[in-house]
């Protein structure tokens, strides 16, 4: 059995083997590709930091010396700190690269969805913030694959104001083709449309009154077609309702041609369609109505709009909310700008391998399990049952 295992974990430390490691080589009694494994196995089993990664593999050490190359035996919390301080967090992260094109792969055969719909969005870790050191709370920008569950790539910013920059620099580390992308209007820009176009891949982006001109001219676009409710416009129209949590919903989903007559089209890269979103919510006897514009890459094709606008919506209702909810990640009080970085990459793939573990528990008691049990652990860093 143990010698089963081995082997089998050998499939994930054959991921890390061209890591570079930053330690000096007085300090290398520990092989770093047994830190970063056990590090990723820990946070699956409820670390939030080195500290409780040193913790949880002291409790497990007779199954880590077993499983894992451990000369020096089991490293203490300064190890873990020293390595996740030190590891450069864009190195870091494309040493998961290949893992998660394994689990990308895997993902779209069990779904057989050939373009998947990838969300980006930012999020904050209000209590990361340094004051002292003048270092600002982490706000990183994820790629979140939403019909598998996946978190595909992240880059950390300073401050929400530099998604923008942020988020260029994220679709060249994930392969995008063939996709949808969805971004809120903070990254609706005529400079990211067009990279998404170049890569090969189409978007849905709304919009808002800081895209202004553009903005005006597609409400009032849509506006004018409405007064014949739409009859000229070739416009498609989908409806849902859903009731749950206190609450009735109804959503109006309407896409059409983009007008030719459009102010800066021109300027917006494979542009086809524009759409308008209105949420119609009721509860508690009170009702509440929410408009949302979109431009978009896609023809008309209002059922795959509405898809890819309700998937972009999961990136905050099943990975930030997940995050904040079973990771506590809001609450983190880790400082150190590469060690913070890692730790909310770390988070946000384990997440990940979480989702794809096909047990109906929720996330919370799949988390526990991993920490009580090494088969089902090795069962979600497998992506498997054994």
């Amino acid at each position: 059995m143990i010698k089963s295992r081995h082997i089998e974990l050998d499939e994930v430390v054959k991921y890390f083997h061209e890591l570079e490691d930053p330690r000096s080589e007085i300090n290398r009694k520990h092989p770093l590709v047994s830190v970063v494994v056990i590090a990723v196995m820990a946070v699956l089993a409820g670390a939030s930091g080195p500290t409780a990664i040193a913790h949880w593999a002291r409790m497990k050490a007779e199954f880590l010396l077993q499983v894992l190359e451990l000369p020096s035996g089991i490293p203490c919390k300064d190890v873990f700190r020293r390595v996740l301080m030190s590891l450069q967090p864009g190195a870091f992260q494309s040493c998961f690269v290949k893992w998660l094109e394994w689990l990308r792969a895997q993902a779209a055969e069990a779904t057989g969805i050939d373009k998947p719909v990838l969300a980006i969005d930012g999020k904050t870790l209000r209590r990361s913030h340094d004051r002292r050191k003048g270092l600002g709370a982490l706000h990183s920008v994820t790629v979140w694959a939403s019909e598998f569950g996946l978190s595909l790539g992240q880059v950390a910013c300073e401050e929400k104001s530099n998604e923008i920059t942020a988020i260029p620099e994220l679709l060249r580390l994930v392969d995008i083709k063939g996709a949808i992308i969805t971004i809120d209007a903070m990254g609706t820009q005529k400079a990211i449309a067009g990279q998404i176009i170049d890569g090969k891949a189409d978007y849905v982006l709304a919009l808002k009154g800081n895209q202004g001109t553009l903005h005006d001219a597609v409400i009032a676009h849509i506006d004018k077609q409405s007064e014949d409710d739409f009859a000229k416009a070739k416009a498609r129209r989908h409806i849902t309702q859903e009731t749950g949590h206190g609450r009735e919903e109804t959503r109006s989903y309407i896409q059409m041609p983009v007008p030719e007559t459009l102010h800066g089209l021109e300027s917006w890269k494979g542009l086809q369609s524009i759409g308008v979103v209105t949420s119609v919510c009721v509860r508690d006897g009170k009702e509440t109505v929410e408009t949302r514009y979109y431009i978009s890459s896609l023809p008309v094709g209002v059922k795959q709009f509405a898809h890819a606008v309700r998937s972009h919506w999961g990136i905050e209702n099943t990975c930030h909310w997940s995050l904040d909810v079973t990771y506590r990640e809001d609450e983190s009080r880790l400082r150190d700008k590469h060690l913070r970085e890692n730790f909310a990459w770390l988070n946000r793939f384990t997440l990940s391998l979480l989702k794809q573990h096909p047990g109906k528990t929720s996330l919370v008691m799949k988390r526990r399990s991993c920490g009580w049990g090494e088969n089902f652990l090795l069962e979600v860093v497998m992506g498997a049952t054994i």
